[in-house]
Formats: structure tokens, C-alpha cells, sequence
């Protein structure tokens, strides 16, 4: 478990176990022995930063953090506990805690703070306290406003501080696999092979490892593919439909029939979310792929698709997402893609542009052809001239007919 909170550190012992530590510039570091994630855990993590000794149920009453206190009506802290307590069946069980966890750290130094004089500036300055990691600080952002969302739509609130708050440049995250990434995959691992199973169903679903893990033959039906992402599953109830291409149908008749999930372990068993992960960055490893992975194999399908014309509706539909943020981020990036080599072209000077045309071959022939007649005309005019003036041309042509 990754903690989100400042000053923890782990370290390995010699026979593999984590140690976790609490340590501050210029202290000496201090060992945490609770279990993270729990109650107890947070307590003796704000002992530590106090400087006050942590002690447990069994030992001699001492003071204790600011968290024992009793909460002060409608404050931060006692609008985090509302959250967790009234709205743990709308999300996920894992998304809650990572919430928790952020929004925990918050309440040890602003918890006794009025939430409803909470304003974006206060929010910016929380997300700035990580803006070392961009990813992190956004997650800050995040947590503050789905909570405000819903303290909104319950009543307890009536502005969310988060509103305009632009998300920090994070990069890419995980590497979008290339064309020429999957082919190396495919050349690695045969037709038949799991990794070759599992590359397919990544690519031509846009599954995450989660329900990817999961999908078997009970999510097929009538040539589509039929399945609620775990992720949103609590949140908006989302479930994607899918036509099952070609390319993986392929894939999957080849797969005995029985098998609960299509992806299985060396021992027959369904992988789990962790495990698959594991494995995938195995498969990756075989190819020389060290720098691609599961998720990547998401984008990669995301951006060929918006590249093939897929709007933002269509990108939402085949990847369970529910707004349209992350879909606009493929779609536009394939519409400059597009625009850009439309446009290389309008790079290429025009180097006749103060050249002067030369004749064509055609007016040279209408030139040279009317300085012959008027030539005829003007032998004819001297040669059949006589005393006394001039004949016409039209008279000299007459008289030669005859």
C-alpha cells in the first residue's frame, strides 16, 4: 500500500519485511507500528509529527494528538466523517480509501477548520503542498471535490472550492504502446499463448486489468461483448456493450470451453487484478518492452481509434467513461495529428513564385505564325506594286489565283 502522507518513508529488512518510518529534516526517524490504513495507524502517524510518544489502550494515559478531540461541528474533519460514513456504497471500497488517505493527512493540521469558508485559494495552496509531483497533488484536488459534490447534492453544502481549478501537467503517465511496440509483442509471444490472448483482449476491448481479469464467456452475447466496469460499477452504474471483433473472436476460440475467465494462471486459476499486472509486465519483459505495459495497451487503442475518426461519444462508449475529459483528450489530439499533416504542406516555399513563365510551345506557334503572314503581305505589296501606288494584299492574293 502506497501512503499519500508527508514524511513517511519504508524501508526493507533484511529478510524482506517493510518497516515504515515517520521522519522529519534535523529528527531522528521514528518507527510506525500500526497497521496503515487504520485509525491507530493515523493516530501514532500525528504522534510523530506532534513529537508526542504514541501510546496504545494498554498503556498509561499521556496526551495525545489533536485527532482524540472531540470534532467540532460542521468542520472539515466532521464533513470528512460524513462522507465516509454516508457515502461508502456509492464508490468503490478501493477508491474510498485512497480518498481517505488524502483527506485524513488534510484534517491533522486543518481539520477543525469550517468547511464552508473553504475557498479555492485554500484548495490550491493544499494541492501546492505536493506540487513536486504533479500526479499527486491533482489526486489532492480530486478527493477535495468529489467530496464537495457530494456534500452538495446531499444538501451539507452549496458551492464545491474546487470549481476552476485546472489540473497541473502531469505527463503522459504510462507509455502508449506503438504499432510497431505490438508487433514485437506478437513476435515474442505465439498465437495461442496467454500473453498473446491477453494482448488481444487488452487492444480490442479497452478493458482495464481489473475487468480484464474478470471477462469470460458469460460477457459474451449475440457476437458483443456485455460488462460493467468494477471501477464505476457503485458510482454511475455504467455498463459498456461492444461488438466482439474479429481479430480477438479469433483469439478466444481458441480458449477451452468451461474456463470461468478467458485469462488464466499456469495453474488454471483466474488471475487476479495484482497478479495480471504482474504477469503482464512479465510478457513485456520477455519482448524488451520494459517500458510498455497494461494500461498503456488502453491508450494505445484509445488513440488509434480517435485517429480512425472515433468521436468523443463513440471513445465514451467503448471505454465505460463517463465524461467527456478524457475522451476530448484522444479526439483532440488526433484532430492536430490530422490538421498537422494537412498542413505540413503549406511549409514548402514556392520557389517560381517571382519567376517569369516562359512561352508555350503553342503560343510560340500562333507568334510565328502571324509574322509569316505579315511578311507575305509585305513581299506581295513590293513585288506586285507598280507607278502610281500599291495594290492590296487582298488584289495581289486575286491576281496570283489567276
Amino acid at each position: 500500500m502506497k501512503l499519500n502522507l508527508r514524511g513517511i518513508i519504508e524501508d526493507v529488512d533484511r529478510h524482506g519485511n517493510v518497516r515504515i518510518y515517520y521522519r522529519a529534516k534535523g529528527k531522528k526517524k521514528v518507527r510506525l507500528r500500526e497497521k496503515p490504513g487504520t485509525a491507530a495507524f493515523l493516530r501514532e502517524y500525528e504522534c510523530a509529527e506532534a513529537g508526542i510518544p504514541y501510546e496504545t489502550a494498554a498503556d498509561t494515559p499521556r496526551p495525545v494528538a489533536s485527532s482524540s478531540k472531540p470534532v467540532v461541528p460542521r468542520s472539515f474533519r466532521w464533513l470528512c466523517q460524513q462522507h465516509f460514513k454516508r457515502a461508502a456504497k456509492s464508490v468503490t471500497p478501493g477508491t474510498m480509501d485512497r480518498r481517505r488517505r488524502i483527506l485524513e493527512e488534510i484534517c491533522i493540521k486543518h481539520g477543525d477548520l469550517p468547511f464552508e469558508m473553504m475557498e479555492r485559494k485554500h484548495v490550491t495552496m493544499l494541492r501546492d503542498t505536493r506540487i513536486e509531483s504533479p500526479g499527486a497533488a491533482n489526486n489532492i484536488v480530486k478527493a477535495i471535490s468529489a467530496m464537495f459534490a457530494w456534500a452538495i447534492e446531499v444538501g451539507e453544502a452549496k458551492v464545491n472550492p474546487c470549481h476552476g481549478i485546472k489540473r497541473l501537467k502531469s505527463g503522459d503517465g504510462f507509455h502508449t504502446w506503438t504499432l510497431e511496440e505490438i508487433e514485437q509483442f506478437e513476435a515474442k509471444h505465439a498465437p495461442g499463448t496467454t500473453a498473446r490472448l491477453a494482448l488481444a483482449i487488452f487492444m480490442f476491448t479497452g478493458l482495464r486489468l481489473s475487468d480484464a481479469a474478470i471477462l469470460g464467456r458469460q460477457h459474451l452475447s449475440d457476437g458483443w461483448i456485455r460488462i460493467r466496469p468494477g471501477k464505476t460499477k457503485r458510482s454511475s452504474g455504467v455498463e459498456v456493450h461492444m461488438p466482439l471483433l474479429a481479430d480477438l473472436a479469433k483469439e478466444l476460440d481458441r480458449v477451452p470451453s468451461g474456463r470461468l475467465t478467458f485469462l488464466v494462471t499456469e495453474y488454471g486459476k483466474p488471475f487476479s487484478d495484482k497478479g495480471l499486472g504482474n504477469k503482464m509486465r512479465q510478457w513485456c519483459d520477455e519482448a524488451q518492452l520494459f517500458h510498455c505495459s497494461a494500461h498503456g495497451l488502453r491508450k494505445a487503442g484509445a488513440s488509434i481509434a480517435a485517429e480512425n475518426g472515433a468521436t468523443s461519444d463513440q471513445l465514451k462508449a467503448i471505454f465505460g467513461w463517463t465524461t467527456s475529459q478524457q475522451a476530448d483528450l484522444y479526439t483532440r489530439a488526433a484532430r492536430r495529428k490530422v490538421l498537422a499533416k494537412d498542413g505540413a504542406k503549406l511549409l514548402v516555399p514556392d520557389r517560381n513564385e517571382n519567376k517569369s513563365v516562359p512561352l508555350s510551345e503553342s503560343n510560340s506557334e500562333k507568334w510565328d505564325t502571324k509574322a509569316e503572314i505579315k511578311e507575305q503581305k509585305q513581299s506581295l505589296t513590293e513585288s506586285d506594286g507598280g507607278p502610281g501606288g500599291t495594290r492590296t494584299p487582298n488584289q495581289a492574293v486575286m491576281s496570283r489565283r489567276l
